[in-house]
C-alpha cells in the first residue's frame, strides 16, 4: 500500500545531459514524478519511473570536483572510509567519471570501478552496468550516489551481496530530510527514483557501523555488512511515514518570480547548471520569467543547453563580464555561496534558494 506526497510532470529525462544546440535541448524526452511513499516499508520512490527512459552517454555531465568545497567533501568521504575499508580491496559501483576513484588510488587503495559511463582510460575501470556476470568481488564496496537511480534498491543491493559474497559497504545518496526541511522542491527530479532518509538506508542492514550526514546535511551514509542486508520495516521506526510535504515546499519558486518581476533592470543569474538549476530555471522559464545567464563551473558544460528550457550554460567569466554590479544571482545550493561570493568579489546580490530566509 502507498501514499502520494508530491507530483510534477514534464521534468527532464536527464537533468544533467546537455546539447550542443538550444533546439534539441528544447526536443529532449520528458517524463513525470508521482512521488510515493510505501507504507509497509517506508520507502519513498516515483511511481511513474521507467528506467528504460534512461541512456547515459558522454553527454551526461555531473562532474562536481572543479568546486574546491566539493573536494573537500570528498575528503570527507575517504576519511570515513579510511576509518572502515584501511587495506582492503575496494570496488566503486558508479565511479562516474573516475575523479573519486582516482584519489583513491592515489591514497593506496586498491579499488576497481564500474561505470558505463566512464570516459577515462584506467584499465581497472569496467565500463558495463553492475551485474553478478562481472565476476568482480572484493572486501568492500563503495556505492556513492548510485542507489537513489536503482528501480529496485533492494533486488539491487542483494545482487551485488550475492557477488560479492558478503563484504562491506559504503552507501551515501542525497538526504530527504534535508529536501523537506530546506524546501529544496528543485532537487526531485525523474532521474532520481528513490529518496532516502536516514533511518531508511539505516534499516536495509542488521549490522550498521557508522552513519551519519555528510556535505552540510545534503548527504547522508551508512557503513553497513552486505551479510546483513534486510527489507525494512516502516513500523520499526517511529514517524517514519510522512503524510503530506511541508506547508510551503515550493514557495521559493515564487519568491524568485517576486524578485525578477520588481527588480527587471538589475539583470539576473542562476548560478549551478546542475540537477538544482536545471529544474528551477524550467520552472521559472515556464512561469514567465527569465534569467540572463544559468552558470556553472564545470567546463563541460559552459557553451551548451539545458534540457527542454534550451538554456545555455554561462560560464562564470562569462557571467562576470555581463551581469552589473548589484545583479541578482540565485545561488542553487548555499554550501557554495562563500565560494561564490569570493569568486564574484562580492558585487550582487545573492540568494540562496534553499534557505529558510529567501522562502519567507
Amino acid at each position: 500500500m502507498w501514499h502520494e506526497l508530491y507530483r510534477a510532470t514534464d521534468l527532464p529525462v536527464l537533468q544533467n545531459r546537455t546539447f550542443a544546440d538550444a533546439e534539441s535541448a528544447k526536443q529532449s524526452a520528458s517524463a513525470d514524478v508521482v512521488l510515493v511513499q510505501d507504507r509497509r516499508t517506508g520507502l519513498i520512490y516515483n511511481q511513474a519511473f521507467d528506467p528504460d527512459k534512461l541512456v547515459y552517454d558522454s553527454n551526461y555531465q555531473n562532474e562536481q570536483a572543479h568546486s574546491g568545497l566539493f573536494k573537500q567533501h570528498l575528503d570527507d568521504v575517504e576519511g570515513v572510509i579510511g576509518q572502515h575499508f584501511s587495506g582492503l580491496s575496494l570496488i566503486e559501483v558508479g565511479c562516474g567519471k573516475g575523479y573519486f576513484l582516482e584519489l583513491l588510488r592515489e591514497r593506496g587503495y586498491p579499488v576497481i570501478g564500474i561505470d558505463p559511463a566512464y570516459e577515462g582510460s584506467n584499465p581497472d575501470v569496467v565500463k558495463q552496468p553492475f551485474t553478478a556476470e562481472l565476476g568482480l568481488r572484493a572486501d568492500a564496496v563503495v556505492l556513492r550516489h548510485v542507489l537513489e537511480h536503482i528501480p529496485d534498491p533492494l533486488a539491487f543491493l542483494r545482487e551485488i551481496a550475492k557477488a560479492n559474497q558478503g563484504g562491506q559497504i559504503y552507501i551515501e545518496v542525497p538526504c530527504f530530510d534535508w529536501i523537506l526541511e530546506h524546501r529544496a522542491w528543485f532537487d526531485l527530479f525523474y532521474e532520481h527514483v528513490n529518496y532516502f532518509r536516514l533511518d531508511d538506508v539505516r534499516g536495509l542492514f542488521g549490522t550498521v557501523h557508522q552513519a551519519g550526514h555528510l556535505f552540510g546535511g545534503q548527504y547522508l551514509y551508512v557503513v553497513a555488512d552486505l551479510a546483513t542486508l534486510r527489507e525494512p520495516i516502516a513500523d520499526s521506526v517511529p514517524g517514519s511515514i510522512l503524510e503530506r510535504l511541508p506547508e510551503g515546499f515550493t514557495a521559493s519558486i515564487d519568491r524568485a518570480m517576486q524578485i525578477l518581476r520588481t527588480t527587471p533592470q538589475r539583470g539576473a543569474a542562476i548560478w549551478g547548471a546542475s540537477s538544482k538549476g536545471v529544474i528551477y530555471s524550467l520552472f521559472l522559464q515556464r512561469a514567465g520569467v527569465a534569467v540572463d545567464h544559468v552558470v556553472d563551473i564545470n567546463p563541460g558544460k559552459q557553451g551548451r543547453y539545458l534540457p527542454l528550457s534550451g538554456l545555455r550554460v554561462s560560464s562564470p567569466q562569462e557571467a562576470l563580464d555581463s551581469l552589473p554590479e548589484g545583479a541578482n544571482l540565485f545561488v542553487m545550493n548555499s554550501n557554495y555561496l562563500a565560494e561564490i561570493q569570493r569568486m564574484t568579489s562580492g558585487r550582487y546580490v545573492y540568494h540562496a534558494v534553499d534557505s529558510a530566509q529567501f522562502q519567507l
